[in-house]
């Protein structure tokens, strides 16, 4: 089995190194990964300069790119097998709820998905990272299920581990995306030359977190599984913007 590894937070990751290592007793590992954190790119793909790939010391690809990138690089032009998966992560903070439209390592997968390859999206839910492992044991597991068991359809998954030891995790729940409240307000400040800048300001707390959620899931202490799709299409709304344009 091969398995293309990204990210984005860089492929000196803690959470990349620990994954590329247990799942490397399951499979050829090809690890392409941005050169710098590039939390929060989406699905952005470079198209006004160049990019680059080269090689560090411990054998992992990096790209002066976006996890986008990363990805598109890897499978449209140098990997000369194509991976059976790709798996970005495992992400230091949570990717729930609204989270994945902002987030690169979900963008990372969504690219092998859209590249025709079964794709995860594995992030470990704490500020501190302290259990790594937890998410790279529950990604293996997750390989070899699907290893055992193909899954019957196209599969973009999202999954939230909670930062807790392996065996301390009340399993994995299937969930939907839930919601956040609105983010919070941009933080102006001074730069040294007295210019007014702008931090964005934190993620909103969650809105829509009842059962069945990826809030919920985590909070209980337990993996959320969320299977994702591209489609856009607000499917409710089409017969009312039909009678809109046509009164």
């Amino acid at each position: 089995m091969r398995i293309l590894l990204s990210n984005d937070d860089g492929y000196f990751a803690p959470g990349l190194a620990v994954l590329a290592q247990v799942l490397s007793a399951v499979a050829e590992i090809t690890v392409v990964a941005p050169e710098r954190d590039r939390s929060g790119a989406s699905n952005s793909l470079t198209l006004d300069r160049p990019l680059t790939m080269r090689q560090a010391h411990n054998g992992f690809h990096y790209v002066n790119g976006t996890p986008t990138d990363c990805v598109h690089l890897a499978v449209t032009g140098i990997l000369e097998v194509l991976p059976d998966m790709v798996i970005s992560g495992v992400n230091h903070g949570a990717n729930m709820g609204d989270d994945t439209v902002y987030s690169g390592t979900v963008a990372a997968a969504t690219e092998g998905f859209l590249l025709g390859i079964p794709s995860l999206a594995v992030s470990l839910v704490a500020e501190g990272g302290n259990h790594f492992d937890t998410a790279a044991r529950v990604t293996l597991d997750l390989v070899q299920r699907l290893q055992r068991q193909p899954f019957p359809q196209a599969a973009l998954w999202n999954v939230n581990v909670p930062d807790v030891p392996y065996d301390d995790l009340c399993g994995i729940r299937h969930t939907r995306l839930g919601r956040r409240h609105k983010a919070e307000p941009v933080i102006p400040g001074k730069n040294p030359r007295g210019q007014t800048v702008y931090w964005v300001g934190a993620a909103g707390a969650a809105q829509d977190a009842g059962e069945g959620t990826d809030f919920h899931a985590v909070a209980e202490g337990c993996v959320s599984l969320t299977p994702l799709q591209i489609d856009l299409t607000h499917y409710a709304q089409l017969v009312a913007v039909q009678e809109w344009l046509n009164p």
